[in-house]
């Protein structure tokens, strides 16, 4: 028998960290495998950011238009087709889809394996049974909804991230499960296609991991386009038809009582996807949550085999699992010891007004001090006021002489705002680098750039007594009643 070829780098997963870290690989020049048992693109493209995106952007015109009236436009009725609305999703989904697909990969020196791998020893692993030795791996099999042990929760048949695309008619009466990212903006989308949305959060507060004060905007925002918000309130039992009506019991701050419902989403957390890997036999340790176990490099307990994206406890977005991902293959195929950067990682959520955050908390954090901070109001950001959106805040969280070490945007398109804060972040500039630099006018990036501005100028306050002397001198050198040698 023909001896099965020994690859310098297998890459188990083509979602986000898989792609990345495979076309490093290759471009370093090592003979790269990429396994996948479905199709190349992963949850971003065909489950996440893309859909989810291309769903709320349908939402978001239909908000526009029945608010334009505060702007002195008047629209008629709004008619959703939610047929036509997933359409649109699909479309954007197939006009992607391309940059991910074999073809592209091999393209990039990239040998796609279709199959299900299994780790069978520390270099070697098989796809569908077959094979596959390496020289060092790289898992990147990613993560999958969650559902909790409630009773009567999985007969139900609810809808996840996952299936909440084949949806072809609104429900009427849409329950949440999950205050967090994905079932905020998801509830918020669907609720502006026009279904009746219920968002049940356990925790005390939305978005329980941002700032309370986004919180609270969020919550606010999602009570305006007819959701209504129950947090503090855990869900105890669900009845119903397989994916058809039903009721969910409740517990929280009011009692016990019930939901009635047509459809149900979960959205409250994902775990790992390691199930057909079998990491033990090669020797890949997990942590108490299932995650693969990682150093600062994204190497396992097996030094041959690293980890990157969802799969680890290290990364929880598609931005962080591209960039883990290529760190991990150069380290890999080239034997590096390059670590990830842990502070610098932004996150945000889509809803409306978007939370996008870096770095340190800018509220205080459990048991540790509350930071230092300055904030700007939306209503006192120009662009904002002009646009009549001034429910949100810029606030900058600023350690030893001013450095940012952290921020929380709320408003339209802060994510975009927030790249500016991410570099100041990770190169550790300070406020006066920010309000030294020339931002474009009118701006939403005004809101970080004068909550900067405000922080100099504070500090400059302070320093008035020596200033105003300085000033004073410089008077009576002009009047020439000093002089000088």
């Amino acid at each position: 028998m023909a001896r099965e070829r020994t690859w310098d780098l297998v890459v188990v997963g083509g979602g986000t960290a898989g792609l990345v870290g495979a076309r490093t690989a290759a471009a370093l020049g090592a003979r790269v495998a990429l396994v996948e048992r479905d199709r190349p693109g992963g949850d971003c493209l065909w489950t996440g950011c893309v859909p989810s995106k291309a769903l709320l952007a349908a939402a978001a015109r239909a908000a526009e238009a029945r608010t334009a009236g505060r702007l002195g436009v008047t629209v008629g009725e709004v008619h959703v087709d939610l047929a036509a609305v997933m359409a649109h999703v699909k479309g954007a989904i197939a006009a992607i889809a391309p940059e991910d697909s074999p073809e592209a990969l091999a393209a990039a020196g990239v040998t796609v394996l279709r199959g299900t791998a299994r780790l069978t020893g520390p270099r070697s692993l098989t796809v569908d049974g077959r094979d596959t030795p390496f020289r060092a791996a790289l898992l990147a099999t990613g993560a999958t909804p969650v559902l909790p042990p409630v009773p009567g929760l999985a007969e139900a048949g609810p809808l996840t991230s996952e299936t909440v695309w084949g949806l072809d008619v609104l429900p009427r009466r849409l329950v949440v499960l999950g205050g967090g990212g994905i079932g905020c903006e998801l509830g918020q989308g669907l609720a502006r296609l026009g279904a009746e949305v219920t968002l049940v959060e356990a925790l005390p507060r939305l978005l329980p991991g941002e700032d309370p004060d986004a919180s609270a905007l969020v919550a606010a925002a999602l009570a305006a386009d007819g959701v209504r918000v129950l947090t503090g309130t855990r869900v105890t039992a669900v009845t119903g038809e397989p994916g058809g009506p039903g009721e969910v019991t409740v517990e929280g701050p009011g009692g016990r009582g019930t939901l009635g419902h047509d459809r149900l989403l979960v959205a409250v957390g994902r775990r790992p996807d390691t199930a057909a890997l079998d990491p033990a036999a090669a020797g890949v340790d997990l942590d108490d949550h299932g995650h693969v176990r990682v150093d600062g490099a994204l190497r396992t307990t097996n030094p041959r085999i690293w980890a990157a994206g969802d799969l680890t406890a290290v990364s929880r977005w598609t931005h962080t699992a591209g960039v883990h991902g290529s760190t991990a293959a150069a380290n890999a195929v080239l034997g590096l010891r390059r670590e990830i950067d842990r502070a610098a990682i932004p996150r945000v959520t889509f809803t409306d007004p978007e939370v996008a955050a870096v770095g340190a908390p800018t509220w205080a954090d459990g048991d540790a001090p509350a930071p230092r901070t300055v904030t700007r109001r939306a209503d006192r950001v120009d662009r904002a006021v002009a646009e009549g959106r001034t429910d949100g805040f810029a606030r900058l969280a600023l350690g030893r002489r001013s450095r940012v070490v952290g921020a929380t945007l709320v408003g339209p398109r802060a994510g975009e705002s927030l790249a500016e804060l991410t570099l100041a972040v990770r190169t550790g500039l300070r406020t006066t680098d920010l309000a030294a630099t020339t931002h474009p006018y009118p701006t939403h990036a005004d809101g970080p750039w004068n909550a900067a501005l405000d922080d100099v100028r504070a500090r400059l306050a302070r320093a008035r007594p020596a200033t105003s002397a300085l000033v004073r001198l410089r008077r009576l050198l002009d009047r020439g009643r000093l002089t000088t040698r």
